[in-house]
């Protein structure tokens, strides 16, 4: 088989169309998605029973479930319930970048959620008993010990959730929203060269994915700069 360059590389700026799309869906499901995952975290290390079980039954459900079926259950499936057309959530969930936007958020939480109780439980229990001994409250030593430190050791796993993320929104062309990958499929059906044109959306997918990264690497170094001096001290 011979491969066409130049058709790969006059695709690329086509691909590019729809990059606007395309970091719409990562943006607005990333920020919802870790909103969502706080609360479940909460929820989770609560204590309380009643509230620590529908997190983790909801967890479960949604990393136990493919995000593609998760799509489809909430594009085809809520739209079609009378209840949910008579909401107030009637327009999100009549719009196809609605749905793609629910879907991601729903299934992004449960991830980021145990991402963040690990970073929580990777706390060191000395810290929180030295914080206990200086008077601070439950709140306090949760706000200003453990939130902080849960953080940097969460963000390496949370960077690979976030590149899994913005890999996860191709699906969302399955559903009619025209984002880079759903462009390539147009452009399929017009020269029917599936191969050269998938080659130039993975080209664009693993440039933006060496931006995040490095940005992720940057925040990392820059969390971490402490235990660098003590290193070299």
């Amino acid at each position: 088989m011979i491969i066409d360059f130049p058709l790969i590389f006059e695709s690329i700026p086509k691909m590019l169309m729809g990059i606007g799309v395309t970091f719409q869906v990562l943006l607005l499901s990333l920020v919802l998605g870790t909103a969502l995952a706080i609360v479940l975290l909460l929820l989770r290390i609560s204590g309380k029973w009643f509230l620590a079980w529908p997190s983790m039954v909801y967890i479960y459900i949604f990393r136990g479930t493919p995000i593609l079926v998760q799509i489809f259950i909430i594009y085809h499936g809520l739209p079609g319930l009378d209840f949910v057309r008579e909401s107030i959530f009637w327009p999100v969930f009549r719009d196809p970048f609605g749905c793609a936007i629910v879907a991601l958020t729903l299934n992004n939480g449960a991830y980021i959620s145990e991402i963040l109780r690990g970073g929580v439980l990777g706390v060191e229990r000395g810290l929180l008993e030295a914080g206990s001994a200086l008077g601070l409250s439950l709140r306090q030593r949760f706000l200003y010990i453990t939130t902080p430190i849960a953080i940097r050791l969460a963000t390496p796993a949370y960077s690979n959730d976030v590149i899994s993320l913005m890999k996860s929104t191709a699906l969302v062309s399955t559903i009619t929203v025209v984002d880079m990958t759903g462009i390539a499929r147009t452009i399929v059906a017009e020269t029917y060269a599936p191969y050269e044109i998938f080659i130039s959306v993975a080209i664009v997918y693993l440039i933006i994915t060496w931006f995040i990264q490095k940005a992720f690497g940057a925040l990392e170094r820059r969390m971490s700069r402490h235990v660098r001096q003590e290193t070299a001290t």
